[in-house]
Parts: structure tokens; C-alpha cells; sequence
């Protein structure tokens, strides 16, 4: 059992256990403390979390905040809620969620993804939108398992739901601000309050974080090349409230980012193994292409509420834009081995890669109204549409590395795409304590795509692509939820949820596009919600089973560094997660999760080629050359995913002192769809620290904080098209911070 390993064992053992001894030790002990409800909106209406039947977690207060000290983009959460996992290649612009094992490695702009982000209401759809800050958050919801009826067609998975902070009557705000490592930097602020008495409302926040360069090229001269950032992000709501009745939030937002890619490393996986070559430095590169990232992105949404007394009527209305450049060496290394010996490294560098998307200008328009009762005592339903229509240009470039950086290829693509659906929603109770939730949504779909290149890298003549795509389709769920008592409900779901078919066309090295066909999917989930400890603890559970017909994968990378679409017979994934909370005594405070998530492709014709650099493949060989892909798991899915986090106060005469620690821990992972000995990563466990000082009734604090406590350093992805390249995760942080609550 290695270190890691070890670790983790001792780790379960002791917080399964001490779990066990929470219950005990708070039975005999007196308190008048208690777990505060958690109020979220997973079926779009205001609901308890405990009688929502389906499995979601969420993220808020002081633990969102923590979790992302350091400047941490919306990455910081993989992990740390059960079935989560976040990884990119593209820094903090485009985030790949994953959940319950379901989500896309494809780094093409133009990628689907099974795992939808609603940020107010509003869904952002494109990759380089879902990279949106956390500031200012009241919350953030995941939703496990299909969503299809109540929120869309790309949500086989599940939903990062994230709500803001709303305007209200009463005057208030807070200012954080933050130093670290790294010459790190992060302001953060809001305010808000009444404009015009029980009329009119404001809020407004923003946040400034930035980084220096840590990471050194040894191909310039100067010190600290790669990995710094400076992002800023603003959201102004205003509350207008005309009558008792009706409600108009209006939500205008904007981002801007300049930074580096992520930084690409060559050959730095020992062949034949998955360990990093001996004298591996995560502080220096050795890279003759440049690295460069920027991106800027605003929107506007206007919330609309009017209660008629027995129903309400919403309608939200969304407008997003967004444009991104992001160019980085892929083949992570400088040279070429054609130009002899000395002139390439680290490593063999066969040939130069080196490449840039842009995407000049993204617009989305969303359009939903949805009419609901207000909570009858029997009966209460939702019916709705919703309209989506999102116009996508991107630009695809190869650069000439040895020729001083000049473009050699060039290829554009254009999609448009329209959606429209129609669902509805009904809750019946059947008894004093059992009620049944069963939905229905109709989907139409349509995407109309041209790729064009003008220039080819190698010489090849121009080529036009075009697809168009169209289908209609039906999700559903039922399911069924049990009052055993007043701390305990059990309930049963069954859902059907569909994406949409995907197009891509990245022809800048190729000549074809490829379509992936709409998948299905088909869910089975059983849980248990449980206050326990006389609402001094919180535990839910859910076991699952799902099946996914003609599952959309993406070959990525391979000999010729594109992708392509596939589509897998059938995908089978089961497994089970639990969310615990428990206040032990008055002065500490504990959470756990944990989950197992395996998922296995099941298609006896499905083959790939393997990547170009030559890596060791487990999988059954071909005699062209192509490996099967039968009985393998998913990319990108670990199997165990664990966190544990615990707060410790200890009360002074003005306040108190705290210290709050935090652990998450991830399974082995394969980067491809193809398993091999190189591009795999095994376990990852990260933890951090922070301990202070809090003033009155959360009047102020000051804290001093460490990430990666253990400088733990992991493999977070590979390239396998021309060498063993590889990116780490980030080294270990510290710095302080102060906020202040007003």
C-alpha cells in the first residue's frame, strides 16, 4: 500500500469512526444548538433540501469561502461535493465537469457537455461561459442525476446551479482582501440596500485577483514566464418591487481575464510507468512556443415574478456574450528531433506543435416563462417553454514554431444553434406522508454548422465542411418520496434525460467533421434524507444505476492532435453517494462525503487509435492498429471520491478563535478513452489549513491560510499525440486574509 494509499485508509477509518462517535457523545450531551435548514431550488421552487427527491449537495458561507482562498478559480469545488470531479487543460477559462462519472474531455470551443451551469437562472451553455468567478454567492447547488424536465436537454449528468446574493431593503455588504504566495492578490467586495423604500433595491459586487508568473522557461532569459493571471469581475442587480405582487431583478455582469494557458510539459512521464521522470521540477519548462490567454465576457438577465394569490408566473430572460484567445505549445518541449542532436527537448520532440482557438464573438439568447401554484395543499404543478438560440464563430490556428511564430494554418467555424421545449411539473400528495413528482419535457433541437480552411500546415488544398443537425425528443421523471417521520424521508426517482447530437469540425489538420447522434440516457436512484442527532446532524444518502444508449464520446488528441466524435453502443454507471454534516459540540463542527462512481463502456465494434507518442496500451490491439475500447471506464471518472472538512472554535471575551481544516481526495483517473500505463494518474489528496481570529458577531476577522498543505503534486491531464506530455496541479499556497461584515 503506498503512502497515498495508506493515508487515505487511516483517514477513512478515523472519520468513520469518529462519525459513529458524534452520535453517541451528542446524545448525552444537552445543547440548544442546531443545523440550520438549507434552503435551495432544484425543482425551481423554494424547498427544504431534505425534501427534495433526488440527490443534491451544496456549497455556501464560510466553507465556499475557504475552499477558494488563494484565488481559485470555479475549479475549487472538484471533489469536494460526492461525485464531482473538475479538470481543464485550458486554465481557468474552461472548466470540464464531470459528474457521476458523465461529462467530456473534448477541448474544442465548440464542445458539449453532459454536465449543464445555471448561474441565476440562466443556462451557459458554452465552455468558455462556464468558467464564470464565484463572488457573492448565496450557494451553490449540484444536482446528481438527470435534469432533464425542469432545466434542458445537455443535462444527463446534472447541474451546477449557483445563485447570487439578491438586493434587499436592508443596508449591508462586507470587503475581503487577501495576500499569498505568488505576489497573489484578491479584493472582493459588495454592497447593497434599499434606493427607494419597500420599491427599489441594489446590489453590488465585484472581486480583483491576481497572480505573478512562478513557473520559469529555460528558453528566455527573463524569471517567471508562465502561470500568472489578473481577472476581474463585476455584477450589478437592481430589485424593483411596484406592487406586493410582483417582482423585476435585473442582473448585468461582466469578466475579464488575461493570463497564460495552462502550461504544457514534454516528456515528462517515464515511459512504461505513470510516475513523473526523475528531477522533475514543477517550478521550470523547457518551451520555444508562446503561451498566452485572454478572455472577456458580459451579460444581462431580467428576472420577472407575479403572484396571482393561487399561482405565479416567471419569466427570466437572458443575454450572454463572450470572446476568448487562448494559444499554447502543445507539444510542451522546444526543437525538433529533425534538427539533430542538442536542438530538441526535454525528451524526443518528433516535431513542433504549436496552436491557438479564438472565439471572436459568442452570443446566447435564453427566453424561459414558466407558470406555478403556490404550494396547495394537494396538488401543486409547473408548465413552461423555454427558447434557447446561440450564435458561435471560432478561429483555429497553427502556428510555425521554428519560423518565428507565424501563422501556417488557419480554419473557421460557424454553428448556429435553436432550441425550443415544452415541460411541465406535478407534485401530488398522495397521503399526509407520501407524495409523488412526476415531469415530462419536450425538446426540439436544431444546429447548422460550416467549417472553413484557408490555409493548411501542411500544404494541403482548402476545404469547406458543412452539417446540419435536427431532432426532437422527450425526457421524464417520476418519483415517489416516504415520510417515515419527522427527521426521516426516503424516496425513489426514475428519470429519462436526452443530449442534443454534437457537431465538431476542428479541419485545421484534418479534412472531415464528425457527428455524434443525441444519447439517452436512463436513470434509477433510491435515497434516504435524515436529520439526526435531535437536528444536530444531517445525513443523506442515494444509491444509483444508469444506463446510457449510443453515449456521445470524443476521441481526443491521438496521432493528429483532433478530436472526433463517437458514439459508444452503451454506457452502464452505478453507484452510491453520502453528504454528512454534524455539529459534535458547540465548538466543533464536521462534514464528510463520499462516493463510488464506476462506469464501464460496453460496445464490442468501438475502436480508436491510440496516441501518436507511443504510450503503453492495456487495452486489446487491433491488426490495424486501432485498440477496442470495450469494458473500459470513462475518462476523467474516478472511481472514489472523498472530503472531510472540521471547524474548531475556541471562545474569547470579543469573539473567537478558530481553525478549520479541509481534505479531498480523488481516485485513480485515465485521461483518454483508451487505457494505458503512461496517461493514467493515481490517487490525489490535497488538504488545507486556515486558522484566525473572528471579532464580535462576525463584525470582522483576520486569518492566516495554506492550500495543498502537503504540496502534493499530481498529474491533472496528458497529450499523447507526439510525446508523453503532461500538466500538474498547483504547488502548495499560504498567505492572509481579512474581511470585514457591515
Amino acid at each position: 500500500m503506498n503512502p497515498i494509499s495508506k493515508t487515505l485508509y487511516k483517514f477513512s477509518v478515523s472519520t468513520f469512526a469518529l462519525a459513529s462517535a458524534f452520535t453517541a457523545a451528542a446524545q448525552a450531551e444537552e445543547a440548544d444548538f442546531t443545523l440550520e435548514e438549507i434552503v435551495v431550488t432544484a425543482q425551481k421552487r423554494t424547498q427544504n433540501l431534505q425534501d427534495v427527491p433526488s440527490s443534491v449537495a451544496t456549497l455556501g458561507g464560510e466553507k465556499m469561502d475557504i475552499l477558494k482562498s488563494g484565488g481559485a478559480d470555479i475549479k475549487f469545488m472538484s471533489a469536494r461535493v460526492p461525485s464531482l470531479y473538475i479538470e481543464t487543460s485550458f486554465g481557468r477559462t474552461f472548466p470540464r465537469f464531470y459528474i457521476r462519472g458523465l461529462g467530456n474531455s473534448d477541448f474544442d470551443l465548440n464542445a458539449s457537455q453532459p454536465v449543464s451551469l445555471v448561474y441565476d437562472g440562466v443556462v451557459l451553455e458554452n465552455p468558455i461561459l462556464k468558467g464564470a468567478p464565484i463572488f457573492d454567492l448565496e450557494r451553490v447547488e449540484v444536482l446528481r442525476g438527470p435534469q432533464g424536465t425542469l432545466f434542458g436537454r445537455n443535462t444527463i449528468a446534472g447541474i451546477i446551479k449557483l445563485e447570487s446574493r439578491k438586493p434587499t431593503q436592508e443596508t449591508e455588504g462586507y470587503v475581503r482582501a487577501s495576500y499569498g504566495r505568488f505576489n497573489a492578490v484578491e479584493l472582493e467586495a459588495a454592497v447593497g440596500g434599499a434606493l427607494v423604500k419597500d420599491k427599489l433595491s441594489y446590489r453590488i459586487s465585484g472581486m480583483y485577483q491576481r497572480q505573478d508568473d512562478w513557473v520559469d522557461n529555460s528558453q528566455t532569459a527573463q524569471d517567471g514566464d508562465l502561470e500568472g493571471y489578473v481577472e476581474a469581475a463585476a455584477r450589478l442587480q437592481i430589485l424593483y418591487t411596484p406592487t406586493e405582487e410582483t417582482a423585476i431583478l435585473l442582473n448585468g455582469h461582466i469578466r475579464s481575464m488575461d493570463g497564460t494557458a495552462t502550461v504544457f510539459r514534454a516528456n515528462i512521464i517515464e515511459r512504461g510507468t505513470e510516475n513523473l521522470v526523475d528531477g522533475f521540477d514543477r517550478f521550470s519548462v523547457s518551451t520555444d512556443g508562446t503561451n498566452e490567454q485572454a478572455l472577456d465576457a458580459h451579460g444581462v438577465n431580467m428576472n420577472i415574478t407575479h403572484d396571482f394569490g393561487s399561482m405565479t408566473l416567471t419569466s427570466i430572460t437572458g443575454y450572454e456574450y463572450g470572446k476568448v484567445f487562448s494559444r499554447g505549445d502543445i507539444d510542451g518541449g522546444y526543437g525538433a528531433a529533425f534538427l539533430g542532436a542538442g536542438n530538441f527537448g526535454p525528451g524526443f520532440i518528433p516535431f513542433p506543435a504549436e496552436s491557438a482557438g479564438e472565439i471572436p464573438g459568442l452570443d446566447q439568447w435564453t427566453q424561459e416563462v414558466r407558470l406555478a401554484t403556490n404550494d396547495h395543499e394537494t396538488i401543486n404543478f409547473q408548465i413552461g417553454a423555454f427558447y434557447f438560440h446561440e450564435s458561435l464563430t471560432i478561429n483555429n490556428y497553427s502556428y510555425n514554431t521554428l519560423g518565428g511564430g507565424s501563422v501556417n494554418g488557419f480554419a473557421v467555424q460557424n454553428q448556429t444553434t435553436e432550441a425550443f421545449a415544452l415541460f411541465g411539473n406535478v407534485d401530488v400528495n398522495i397521503s399526509e406522508d407520501f407524495k409523488v413528482t412526476a415531469g415530462l419535457r419536450y425538446s426540439d433541437d436544431q444546429k447548422d454548422f460550416t467549417a472553413t480552411r484557408t490555409q493548411s500546415p501542411f500544404g494541403a488544398p482548402n476545404v469547406t465542411v458543412t452539417e446540419n443537425t435536427k431532432e426532437d425528443n422527450i425526457s421524464w421523471d417520476v418519483s415517489g418520496t416516504y415520510t417515515v417521520n419527522e427527521d426521516v424521508n426516503v424516496y425513489g426517482r426514475v428519470a429519462r434525460g436526452f443530449r442534443a447530437p454534437s457537431i465538431q469540425g476542428r479541419i485545421t489538420f484534418g479534412n472531415t467533421s464528425s457527428v455524434a447522434t443525441s444519447e439517452t440516457i436512463h436513470s434509477f436512484e433510491v435515497g434516504v434524507k435524515a436529520d439526526v442527532m435531535e437536528n444536530r446532524g444531517r445525513v443523506n444518502l442515494a444509491a444509483y444505476y444508469y444506463n446510457v444508449n449510443d453515449m456521445q464520446l470524443t476521441a481526443v488528441g491521438g496521432t493528429g492532435n483532433v478530436t472526433e466524435l463517437l458514439n459508444a453502443d452503451k454506457v452502464k454507471g452505478y453507484g452510491f453517494e453520502a453528504d454528512m454534516e454534524f455539529l459534535v459540540t458547540e465548538n466543533l463542527a464536521t462534514t464528510f462525503g463520499v462516493s463510488y462512481n464506476g462506469t464501464e463502456i460496453q460496445d464490442t465494434n468501438l475502436n480508436i487509435f491510440p496516441g501518436g507518442s507511443g504510450p503503453v496500451v492495456l487495452d486489446p490491439v487491433n491488426g490495424n492498429g486501432t485498440v477496442s475500447l470495450d469494458g473500459n471506464p470513462l475518462p476523467n471518472a474516478p472511481k472514489w471520491v472523498m472530503n472531510f472538512t472540521a471547524r474548531y472554535s475556541v471562545p474569547v471575551a470579543s469573539g473567537e478563535i478558530f481553525a478549520f481544516t479541509d481534505w479531498a481526495y480523488r481516485s485513480r483517473v485515465n485521461f483518454f478513452l483508451y487505457e494505458s500505463v503512461e496517461f493514467s494518474e493515481k490517487n490525489l489528496l490535497e488538504g488545507g489549513l486556515r486558522a484566525g481570529y473572528v471579532h464580535g458577531d462576525n463584525e470582522w476577522q483576520v486569518a492566516a491560510y495554506i492550500r495543498n498543505i502537503t504540496n502534493n503534486l499530481s498529474r491533472t491531464g496528458g497529450i499523447d499525440f507526439n510525446n508523453l506530455t503532461g500538466f500538474v496541479n498547483e504547488p502548495r499556497k499560504w498567505g492572509i486574509e481579512a474581511k470585514m461584515n457591515f
